[in-house]
């Protein structure tokens, strides 16, 4: 019998199957996406199943569900025994010398604040993409304090981790990211092949529209 749940994990599945989105690439900007049936009933659950995993990591990123990513490098520069600063202001990435624009950036190194850097952070973690930006790129854009011109309002990326007694929350979170990201493109190469029912196979007609 096939529930509610596993219907939902099956289409979250399909959504990531890269031979789904080479299939209908041209047809994404136009219309809604289709949900094709897929040959077998055990096609359907191993889709199902293997979504489930990519659901659980989706939805926990912010809590400890999901381990944070620790093969990083933490440098601290701040003498031992003085008062640490674990608020971040404005995430960015390394530089590397001598390349333009986005090039220049060298995503594996962070530099959560003023004294704190982290290295060897993998470049895999960069092709998790999410509306055209990687995953942990959305996190470095974001996590930072600004203040709005007109209302005078202040988006203080802080303020989470301190109501919950943990100022180092926001640097947990973007080796969440890490491990999300980096579980994420594991789950989707392992994805089954996408063999499509007969009857749901598109007509040159429909590949035409």
């Amino acid at each position: 019998m096939i529930t509610d749940d596993d219907l939902s994990y099956y289409i979250y599945g399909i959504l990531y199957s890269e031979d789904y989105r080479t299939k209908y690439v041209n047809n994404f900007m136009k219309k809604l996406p289709r949900i094709p049936r897929v040959a077998t009933y055990k096609d359907f659950m191993l889709f199902s199943e293997v979504s489930h995993k990519l659901a659980f990591l989706h939805l926990n990123f912010g809590n400890s569900k999901v381990k944070k990513y620790q093969d990083e490098q933490i440098i601290d520069s701040m003498p031992w025994g003085a008062m640490h600063d674990d608020s971040v202001r404005q995430m960015g990435w390394g530089t590397i010398k001598r390349e333009p624009g986005n090039a220049a950036k060298d995503k594996t190194i962070l530099h959560y604040n003023d004294r704190i850097t982290n290295k060897n952070i993998l470049l895999e973690a960069q092709k998790y993409v999410v509306n055209t930006k990687s995953a942990p790129d959305r996190v470095v854009e974001r996590a930072s304090v600004k203040i709005d011109k007109d209302s005078g309002i202040i988006n203080n990326f802080n303020d989470y981790g301190n109501s919950i007694g943990n100022p180092r929350y926001p640097l947990e979170l973007f080796f969440r990211i890490i491990t999300v990201s980096l579980k994420t493109m594991k789950i989707v190469h392992a994805l089954l092949k996408l063999v499509i029912r007969p009857l749901d196979q598109e007509t040159p007609k429909d590949a035409e529209q």
